[in-house]
């Protein structure tokens, strides 16, 4: 059995920690938008609920952010479009097994290590909602908080209202984006094992499921920072 270090210890507690703050933000923030027709928590419960969550995630989301920088392990999220067709190609592959290899059981063309952790698909989806999507959020999050010490660049964007839509259809994406997520997190050697490897740090590989040297280099120099 190999054991397969993924996950420092810094990663699983950002991890659960944004996990856990957008769960309650989507439900506290459907109670805000529908109130008419939910009823989770009262109006005033749900608004400090979301606005004390959103800045534990905008603190959450800079320790993340600190963390990769002064790791240096930010790369993993930058896909290597220096080399564009090769990228393009594996891409392709990987979508292709997305589509439909996995339902006919062919294995995962992409083999996770410490330093390669996500496939070609992953960078690119990965890096536009940690880099632009989720910083969009909390920017409009804060823009909605107090319209008026936040009067410049809501005049800027337009008005209050765009910045609502922009919340709003950003809410929408994320509740979806979870539930894709979770599944995509089934997926692996069995349905528990990367969930488990974001609680442990690590995944344990039968023989069967290893993939030769290279993730016994990872076990061996991929460490807990």
């Amino acid at each position: 059995m190999t054991r397969l270090f993924l996950h420092p210890l810094p990663i699983r507690i950002w991890h659960w920690v944004n996990l856990a703050a957008f769960i309650v933000l989507i439900l506290t923030g459907a109670q805000i938008k529908m109130g008419d027709r939910l009823n989770l928590f009262s109006f005033e419960t749900a608004v400090d609920i979301h606005s004390w969550l959103g800045f534990i995630l905008i603190a959450n989301y800079f320790i993340w952010l600190v963390y990769y920088l002064v790791t240096g392990n930010i790369k993993i999220y930058i896909p290597p479009l220096h080399r564009p067709l090769e990228f393009a190609k594996k891409a392709l592959i990987q979508a292709k097994f997305y589509g439909f290899g996995i339902m006919v059981g062919d294995e995962n063309p992409h083999h996770s290590t410490f330093y390669n952790k996500f496939n070609p698909m992953q960078q690119v989806s990965y890096l536009a909602i940690m880099v632009l999507l989720i910083p969009l959020q909390l920017i409009t999050g804060l823009l909605l908080w107090d319209p008026n010490l936040f009067s410049p660049i809501v005049n800027l964007i337009g008005g209050i209202q765009i910045a609502d839509t922009v919340h709003i259809l950003l809410w929408i994406f994320f509740s979806a984006f979870m539930i894709v997520h979770f599944y995509l997190a089934t997926l692996g050697h069995t349905p528990m094992a990367h969930i488990i490897a974001m609680f442990k740090g690590y995944e344990e590989l039968h023989e069967e499921h290893g993939h030769g040297e290279e993730h016994a280099h990872t076990e061996e120099h991929g460490h807990e920072h």
